[in-house]
């Protein structure tokens, strides 16, 4: 068993080349082999956001805090709020973040393949982050 005491951890700011914004990641857990589990709480400021990207395995994210968006390629943007699940299936081309106006903070969960739990592409256009949520 091993407990991670709150705050001995740093926070890290998310990296420019997978981030739009002001992004802080704080670790949950990296979960060591046999398990696949990576987690983290990931804060953004507003109209901070993801680039576009996949996960081998899909992810889950849970919404603690703000209000966010979240879009599959192809799809609407969509609105997310504090308690919202947010299911991304395997390989679908996705991204999130905060609104326009406010901040949001959600629990993002992963799990790797092969190692792997995320694979990045371009950034969000900020015609692609500002269109109408449906």
């Amino acid at each position: 068993m091993e407990i991670h005491i709150a705050g001995a951890r740093p926070t890290r700011r998310g990296p420019a080349e997978y981030f739009t914004g002001t992004v802080l990641q704080d670790p949950v857990i990296m979960a060591p082999a046999p398990a696949r589990l990576n987690s983290s709480r990931v804060s953004f400021e507003p109209g901070a956001r993801t680039a576009w990207h996949t996960h081998p395995l899909g992810q889950t994210l849970y919404v603690i805090s703000g209000v966010g968006r979240v879009q599959a390629e192809g799809g609407p943007v969509r609105e997310i709020r504090p308690g919202d699940v947010v299911w991304i299936p395997p390989n679908e081309k996705h991204w999130h973040g905060a609104s326009a106006t406010n901040a949001m903070t959600h629990i993002a969960m992963q799990e790797a393949l092969d190692g792997v739990y995320s694979n990045w592409m371009e950034h969000v256009t900020d015609e692609q982050y500002n269109a109408k949520v449906g």
